[in-house]
């Protein structure tokens, strides 16, 4: 601890070499302040910088005292008063006062500190100093005793930063009760400042609340220079563009700005109309001389005010520009009125108040009048004359002794009044931590004489110069560093009007503010501050009870408009400046300068904040579209059963037999799947309905058309290897046939399993349009045609087949109606293609196109195959008998008909060597007009009938099972 003093009192003595020379510049009124001060002699001594003068224009002091200053130094006495009175707060110790006027200059406020630093110097370590009878030595109680343990003040933040770091220098704790600025909460620069006030950090959310809470994004900005101006509106504007508010205009005002300055700052703020609110963190008296121009301006439409605490709620601040500062919002921390002050401040006179060498012109200010005779002053160094300030200032009524501060003549408790009580409070109370911890031995062996009263009538002290101190050494030499982190930091309590005070850890006080508005009286032309709102951790507002400055209603301050709903602000100029764009119809606001597209399957709600899934639509049963090709495939179905069933019943009938029963059956199943295709098809999209699907629609019409081609290729081969050889054909028996039947539907099964491989079956969203969400099997229209493409080969080769074997006699014309059956289907699927993917976008119509087109395929079919077999059957079972299947007479004429070169089925002339006749049993079928039997009565005959009907016997009869069975032998005539 020596060693800290050593090294500051080297600092000090360089510091006062340096300022003695500065002070030696002062003008003679400097000189004059600079001797000015309150002393009040205790145990303890606690330093105050308050501003009791203004500035000066030329000199640091003006001759006009500033009145909450002046409250603001009572404050503090009066606060001493009461913990000198209180006996439950360091019983036995008195504390004393040194106050200094700052004059509301930082540099001034500055050479003022240096006199607590020169109380540093006369300090001497009592350690190594004994009395005759061995005790300590008692620190004696005067005002020069000792140095000051701690400091109450600045006012100003310019001022506290300045006194701030001379006093760390010399580990003198500091605490504000009005210094705002938010730098003063660095500890690593301001290590012993601590204030009863919060830092202007939150004073900034403050005013960015109640912007956002009048919806005003478009503001201009007013600061005072130095510190509290210049950090605090550093703090607002990081907060507001945080928040989306937008600065129109951003003005600073100087220290030594004239009326030019400010008129020119209205102007600029004319420049930007639609900026109507105006944010001002000035000191007091830069908001006066702005308002001042805004009334020389003569506003056509005024400015919405918005103040912080700089304005607060004073009123003489708005006298003569109540009307410009109409609907003002100001912000003011969070202060109770303490009745006791009021008390103690109007039973004060010029005459009873001679400790405060300022309160005379305080007096005089407030009452407008002049004191004639004050009495002398105990202390002719601690006085000042009142008169000095005078000269040549117009003279004023004599100040009657009847005199007394009251409301009627202006007085109204200043606003820091309680911050000022809670700071002397904070250091009584860590002092008289301090001292139970240090002195509790020493306090024992002494007796305190002194009476405290603790009445609230009497504040005065009442002090015998013998008293010993109950403040031992190791208190008085504590380290005042030491004793700030250690116990001023840690103190907590209620003060006088019922508030909690306590520091963070940054030494910064609560953060209560309360929200005024500046309003008209009713029925008066008086205004007043009335509270609207409080913020504490956040606004509170009764926005209903603001008055505004000509306007009934809420006015607006922003550049634009907002934008209506689902439109987004396009940037034009200053940031808070745009124009609206309507976002597309499927796209949403992801935020106000951004549409966002809601993607597919998508839509936005009507407010465009979010979309919504759209209905997923796929083909229902109840539809128009579902119900037609549904009737249509039940029919056929029931039609198929009824024909099978038919067959069934007769098979072994001759007709029946002679159809060829393997390939009737296999046709007739082929037609039901294709059928029943049509229910697959409707049905809702899943993996089971869309693997139906692919192997329905392919394999069904592979059953179907690998039949016929077998058919038909079976009739032209018989017929056209008849007049070229009597060899026995391969491959017609009816397992030869089904086999054929079988691997060519194979053929259609592989191509769809290796369809399955490379596109895998699944559902897939199609989307024609943006507000649509159709489910479909996962199938490409193009590879759907792909996968048909062996079936329009089967088709086609049956084409080219039935065309061939057109021109077969009647008595074997089944042939011909697999040729309409197969000139009808080329016609459907032609027609089937372009419907098919011209109807791609109404999924509906296609899926019902693709249905009836199946359905009809099969359909053709049915009717053109077997409606012949089926009349027959139903309606004339006579004709179902072998003669009429089979006419031997007619084999014979056939047979001589060859004989004598009549042309063939195939369009061959057939003619005999000479001396040669047509072998026995041998049959060739013969054309209509060759023909004597009845086929028009019976289209049907067997297979034979469509394919030969060719019988080889050595006896030359009809051999039944083999004609049937269509293993017919043809043999060729010979030559």
């Amino acid at each position: 601890m020596k060693q800290k003093k050593n090294n500051g009192t080297i600092l000090v003595v360089v510091m006062v070499l340096s300022w003695s020379q500065v002070v030696d510049l002062k003008s003679s009124n400097t000189h004059t302040q600079d001797s000015v001060s309150v002393s009040l002699p205790g145990d303890i001594i606690l330093g105050g910088l308050f501003p009791v003068h203004e500035k000066g224009e030329g000199a640091p002091c003006g001759p006009k005292v500033y009145n909450r200053g002046v409250q603001r130094l009572e404050a503090m006495l009066y606060a001493i008063d009461r913990v000198n009175n209180d006996p439950n707060i360091l019983p036995g110790i008195t504390i004393g006062v040194h106050i200094l006027d700052t004059c509301s200059r930082d540099t001034y406020a500055l050479n003022q500190s240096l006199q607590f630093v020169r109380a540093s110097l006369n300090n001497l370590d009592t350690s190594v100093y004994e009395c005759a009878d061995g005790s300590s030595p008692q620190l004696k109680k005067n005002a020069s005793s000792g140095p000051v343990f701690g400091v109450i003040g600045g006012s100003y933040s310019s001022v506290s930063l300045q006194v701030a770091n001379l006093l760390r220098l010399f580990h003198i704790p500091q605490v504000s009760p009005a210094s705002t600025a938010k730098t003063l909460s660095d500890k690593t620069r301001f290590d012993l400042f601590a204030r009863t006030v919060p830092p202007d950090t939150f004073q900034s959310v403050a005013l960015v609340d109640i912007l956002k809470n009048f919806n005003w994004s478009y503001v201009s900005t007013i600061h005072s220079e130095g510190s509290y101006g210049e950090y605090g509106i550093e703090a607002l504007h990081k907060e507001a563009t945080e928040r989306n508010v937008c600065i129109a205009v951003a003005e600073k005002v100087p220290s030594a700005a004239d009326d030019k300055v400010f008129d020119s700052i209205i102007s600029k703020l004319q420049k930007k109309p639609n900026a109507r609110g105006v944010v001002l963190f000035t000191r007091a008296e830069d908001a006066r001389r702005i308002l001042q121009a805004a009334k020389r301006a003569n506003l056509s439409q005024p400015f919405h005010w918005i103040a912080s605490d700089g304005w607060g709620k004073q009123q003489k601040l708005l006298e003569g520009l109540e009307d410009i500062a109409e609907g003002a919002i100001t912000v003011e921390l969070q202060s109770e009125i303490i009745a006791d002050f009021d008390r103690y401040m109007m039973q004060l006179t010029p005459e009873t108040n001679q400790r405060n060498p300022w309160f005379a012109e305080y007096w005089e200010d407030t009452f407008n009048c002049v004191l004639t005779s004050l009495p002398v002053k105990p202390d002719a160094s601690n006085s000042v004359n009142s008169t000095d300030n005078k000269i040549g200032v117009k003279a004023k009524t004599e100040c009657d002794d009847s005199f007394r501060l009251s409301e009627k003549v202006g007085y109204e408790q200043e606003s820091k009044t309680q911050f000022v009580v809670d700071a002397v409070y904070a250091f009584a109370y860590a002092l008289h931590n301090l001292h139970n911890d240090r002195c509790n031995t020493q306090s024992d062996q002494t007796t305190d004489t002194r009476k405290h009263l603790k009445s609230e009538t009497v504040w005065y002290r009442k002090i015998s110069t013998d008293t010993k101190s109950q403040a031992c050494p190791d208190m008085a030499n504590y380290d005042g560093k030491d004793f700030y982190n250690n116990y001023l930091l840690n103190v907590s309590f209620i003060d006088l009007a019922g508030s909690e005070v306590k520091f963070d850890r940054q030494g910064d006080g609560l953060a209560r503010y309360d929200i005024l508005n500046y309003q008209r009286l009713e029925n008066s032309s008086g205004y007043q501050y009335k509270v609207i709102g409080k913020w504490f951790n956040g606004l509170q507002l009764n926005s209903e009870t603001v008055v505004w400055n000509k306007e009934t209603e809420q006015p607006t301050s922003a550049c634009s408009l907002p934008c209506e709903v689902g439109m987004i602000k396009k940037q034009q100029g200053d940031t808070c400046c745009w124009i609206c764009d309507s976002c597309e119809s499927f796209e949403y606001v992801y935020d106000e300068f951004t549409c966002k597209d809601c993607g597919p399957g998508l839509w936005p709600y009507v407010d465009k904040l979010s979309c919504y899934a759209l209905d997923i639509q796929y083909m229902k049963w109840n539809s128009l579209f579902a119900l037609i090709p549904m009737a249509i495939a039940i029919f056929g179905i029931a039609v198929t059963s009824i024909v099978i069933v038919l067959f069934a019943k007769n098979h072994d009938t001759p007709l029946v037999r002679a159809s060829g029963r393997e390939l009737s059956y296999t046709l007739l199943f082929g037609i039901l799947v294709c059928y029943c295709n049509t229910f697959a098809l409707i049905a809702k999209p899943t993996i089971g309905s869309c693997v139906l699907q692919r192997f329905g629609i392919g394999v069904g019409f592979s059953i179907i058309y690998s039949a016929l081609l077998t058919k038909t290729n079976r009739i032209s081969r018989i017929f056209h290897s008849a007049s070229k050889s009597a060899q026995r054909l391969k491959y017609i028996s009816p397992q030869s046939q089904v086999v054929i039947t079988t691997s060519l539907i194979a053929i259609q099964v592989l191509i769809t399993m290796i369809w399955m491989v490379v596109e895998p079956p699944g559902t897939r969203f199609y989307y024609p349009d943006r507000r649509e969400v159709i489910l479909k099997c996962k199938i490409q229209d193009m590879s759907f045609l792909f996968s048909q493409l062996y079936n329009m080969i089967l088709i086609t080769v049956c084409t080219i087949y039935a065309i061939k074997t057109r021109k077969i006699p009647e008595n074997f014309n089944e042939s011909k109606f697999i040729g309409f059956t197969m000139y009808t289907t080329c016609i459907i699927w032609l027609a089937f293609v372009p419907i098919y993917f011209g109807t791609g976008n109404s999924y509906e119509v296609q899926t019902t196109t693709l249905c009836i087109s199946i359905s009809l395929s099969a359909s053709v079919a049915l009717v053109c195959l077997y409606s012949p077999k089926v009349y027959i059957l139903v309606f004339h079972p006579d004709k179902n008998v072998r003669k009429l299947t089979m006419n031997s007479t007619v084999y014979r004429r056939s047979a001589a008909a060859v004989a004598q070169g009549a042309p063939t089925s195939s369009g061959y002339s057939r003619t005999h060597a000479p001396g040669t006749s047509a072998p026995t049993g041998v049959a060739v079928g013969t054309n209509a007009s060759s023909s004597t039997l009845p086929t028009q009565n019976s289209p049907h005959l067997d297979e034979a009938s469509a394919q030969t009907n060719v019988v080889h016997k050595s006896n030359g009869e009809f051999l039944p099972e083999v004609g049937e069975r269509f293993e017919p032998i043809c043999h060729r005539v010979n030559k």
